[in-house]
């Protein structure tokens, strides 16, 4: 007995939508770097799910290749919060507006 691949695209539509709703809503930066990770959760979902529907592993490979992108967004993303809070004592991405060209 196998899951049908609407559950899956289902399960993918909900955490994108968390995902969107975290970025549109909060304004610590620790939350949109937790809701971008969620959306990039979802697309990997989406893109296992059907390469498992599809029988071939194409969309494994970009899940991957996904997992890896997702690992330096988050290295990159936690060094610029780092300097965020060391400048200006807070995580709030509204606050730094002295740091624009």
């Amino acid at each position: 007995m196998t899951v049908p691949i609407e559950y899956y695209v289902l399960l993918s539509m909900a955490l994108f939508c968390i995902g969107l709703f975290g970025i549109l809503t909060r304004r610590n930066a620790l939350m949109f770097l937790m809701s971008v990770e969620l959306m990039l959760n979802a697309a990997n979902i989406n893109l296992i799910a059907f390469a498992f529907y599809h029988g071939n592993l194409t969309g494994q490979v970009f899940a991957l290749f996904t997992m890896a992108l997702a690992a330096a967004e988050v290295a990159v993303g936690l060094g610029i919060i780092l300097v965020l809070y060391r400048n200006f004592r807070d995580v709030d991405v509204t606050v730094p507006t002295t740091m624009r060209w």
